[in-house]
Formats: structure tokens, sequence, C-alpha cells
């Protein structure tokens, strides 16, 4: 939220001096005021009034409760008195206030005012007194509209208009992996344009939930790099989740804020709508299971380290009769009362050494090379590549989306490789 603007310029007399202020008296008071100023000018003046050679560029700096966003424009011509014209249009911020918005916004008026001025002399010619005339409503128009509907249209004069807008700066997105599977949690669809990015258009369509990035890239024959962008993109603006790559050899298990879905009655039955599969004889969606919410409740509370998905539903099959088993996967890891255990491979001291042997590595090139040329020991190129994800920081589902396997083909190569411990955290 904006404290104040106010729009000071070089005189020749009293050198920086504020002509108008809004609200009035917050950055100089009246000699009849008893307001306190947000800031004490005169000590100040020099950063929002510098010498030439700082200005045309964004200054911002602060005092221990606010922050000012000061662009300084100083048009030299012999027809101004000195030589120049020097004037500041200010911003006044909370000092915790994201100003990254704000600061476009200073820059543009700054640019506005400059243009008037080199046009018409709106500024230097301006007789109006202090806090009176175009100026001033310009800026008490500008800080209401921007205050009360983080946008404000103002025409000036039959030529000029100023638009301005205050867009929302978000926190930048998570890392994007390939592994990672986006979710939408909006309606995708409705905000598409038949002028988007080509791309776009192409990735869109194939966000679902249960295709990872990677997979996304394939299906939609685009560039990995392109389609990365593009969803970090709809990352960015909060239209998507990251999930994990569900399988049902997956292990899932609760956190503690799972207390607060078991006394949320109102999650529980947002959850029975989720996961509730349709009626057989019924279209899609048109109508659902009814499932309790006591019932997902002990579900959840059955999950567990060391028991896989796959374990968890033939354990309890006639309570999943009726429940969407991805559905009420995903509803617990986006809730936040889920996380998922991941599996991860780390070579033994002598497998180790014999990768870090340059001997044992010039080996294993030449027989890349020759599985390459002759089409056999097929086998030995694949343990290979599988040899370098084998350091413990590589979970499984990065290495089955890198390779293009599963995990029960990549279980089957580790042990081909030999000892290999197999670490779940």
């Amino acid at each position: 939220m904006i404290k104040a603007i106010f729009f000071c310029a070089f005189d020749i007399k009293e050198g920086p001096k504020v002509l108008h202020q809004v609200p009035a008296d917050s950055i100089v008071p009246s000699s009849t005021s008893t307001q306190i100023p947000l800031f004490h000018f005169p000590s100040l003046s020099k950063y929002i009034i510098p010498r030439p050679e700082f200005c045309s560029r964004l200054i911002t700096f602060c005092t221990p409760t606010h922050r000012i966003l000061s662009y300084p424009v100083c048009l030299p011509s012999p027809s101004y008195p000195r030589n120049a014209y020097t004037f500041s249009i200010a911003l006044v911020l909370d000092v915790l206030t994201p100003f990254a918005s704000y600061a476009t916004v200073t820059l543009k008026l700054a640019s506005l005012l400059r243009t008037l001025e080199e046009q018409s002399r709106f500024l230097s010619r301006d007789t109006s007194t202090p806090n009176s005339g175009k100026i001033y409503a310009l800026c008490e128009i500008l800080l209401e509209d921007l205050n009360n509907y983080c946008e404000s249209m103002i025409p000036i004069d039959d030529s000029n208009t100023l638009n301005i807008k205050l867009f929302p700066t978000y926190p930048p997105p998570p890392p994007l992996c390939p592994y990672h599977v986006p979710l939408s949690t909006v309606r995708l669809d409705s905000l598409t344009d038949p002028n988007w990015d080509l791309t776009m258009l192409g990735v869109l369509p194939h966000i679902d939930g249960i295709n990872s990035v990677k997979q996304i890239s394939l299906l939609a024959d685009a560039d990995y790099k392109l389609v990365r962008k593009a969803i970090e993109h709809l990352l960015y603006y909060g239209c998507l989740l990251l999930l994990d790559i569900f399988s049902f050899s997956a292990i899932y298990a609760p956190t503690a804020e799972l207390a607060s879905f078991v006394e949320d009655m109102e999650m529980q039955a947002e959850c029975a709508r989720y996961v509730a599969l349709p009626v057989e004889g019924h279209a899609e969606g048109s109508k659902r299971h009814v499932i309790d919410g006591s019932q997902l409740v002990e579900l959840y509370l059955s999950l567990k380290q060391g028991q896989n998905v796959k374990a968890f539903y033939i354990e309890h099959a006639e309570k999943m009769e009726k429940v969407d088993v991805r559905r009420f996967i995903t509803f617990g890891v986006i809730k936040g009362f889920l996380y998922r255990v991941h599996k991860y491979a780390i070579a033994t001291s002598q497998t180790s050494r014999r990768k870090r042997d340059p001997k044992t590595r010039v080996k294993q090139k030449k027989a890349s090379s020759i599985a390459v040329e002759t089409g056999t020991d097929e086998v030995d190129s694949d343990l290979v590549e599988l040899e370098r994800f084998l350091d413990g920081t590589h979970c499984f589902d990065e290495i089955c989306t890198e390779l293009m396997i599963n995990e029960q083909e990549l279980m089957v190569r580790l042990k081909a490789i030999g000892d290999v411990q197999i670490i779940c955290r």
C-alpha cells in the first residue's frame, strides 16, 4: 500500500523543494500543522533530487519505517534558469512492502512527466500553489486508485492519458525437475487464448496429474526446455501444483498434519467428494459413491513406512472398493498430511572404486562403443549409464525418468551391477 506520493523540483533559491504531496503535510508539514511527517525531507533531499550524474535512474532508499522510490529527471536546456530543470516523482511505502511492482509505476510516472515537460512545459510552467492544480490532482487520483483498485487511468490532456496497473509479485516457483508431475489448480482450458505460445497450447492438454514433465514434453512433441519454461510460467502464477510420480510400488506415510484432517469434518467431506469413484451405469462424474469421513481417516492412519501402495491396497481392498487410490494419495499429498518416502541407491565402496578407476572407465567406454557398433553387450552399456546415479542423491523417480525405464527394470539392473544399498527416506 502506498503511504504517500509527492512531486518535488529543484528551486534555484531554495534547492530541492516539495511542491505537491498526498496526503497533505505527509512529507513537509506546514507551519500550522501538528502532523508528524513520514520522514525528514531536508536530510534526504539530496537523494531525491541528486546531482545530474545520478538522474534518469531509479533510486530507492529506506528509513527505519519507510521506503522511498524516486526517479529524478534532469532536462538540460538554455530556456531554463541555470540551464536545467530537475524534478522527481516519488512514492513512499512501508519498509516491509514488496516494492518491485511499485518500481515499475515510478518509472512510468517519471517517463510520462518527462514527455509532458518536453512537449508543453507541463511542469515548469505550472503556476498553481502547492497542493493544488493538475499535478496535485494527478498524485491524488493515483494514490486513491492504486490503493483501492491496483490500477488507474487518468486523462492528462487531449493527447496524453496515464494508464497504470499494479501487477502482483509472486515468489519464484519451486525448482522443476523432469520427474515432477504438474497438477492444475484452475481450469486451464478456460484461460487459454488462440494467441498463446504454441508450446503452451501443446502442453496444456497433457497436464492431468499423471504425466511427468518429461512425459509431457514427449507427448506434446516439444523441446523439453521449452516445456519446462511453460510449466514454470504456470507455476509462478499458482495455476499448478507439483506432485511425484504415482505408482503402486511407492511408499507414503502420514505426517503430524494428519491430526488436522481427523478433526476437520469439512476437509473429510471434500476428500470424500474428490476420491469417490463414479457409480457404474452413470456418466462419469454424474454420480459418485458416498464415502464416510471416518472410513477415510482410518485408511490414512493405516499408511506406514515400509508398506507400498500395492500392499496397502490389497490389505484394505474392501474399504478401498469405492475409492480412487491415486486420488486418495494425491489428496493427502496436496493437503500436506502425507509425504512420499523416496528410494535412493548407493553403490558400495567396491563398486565406487570400480567407477573411479581410470582403467575401468576406459573399459566401460570401450564396451559401450562396441555395443553401439555391433549391437551386442547392450546390457553393459545400460549399466554404465546407470552407475552415475548411484551416489545416494538421485531418487528412483529421477533415475527411471532419465533412463526411461520402470522401477522393476531398474531393480533388475541394480542387481546386475552388484552390491548396491537401497535407502528409503
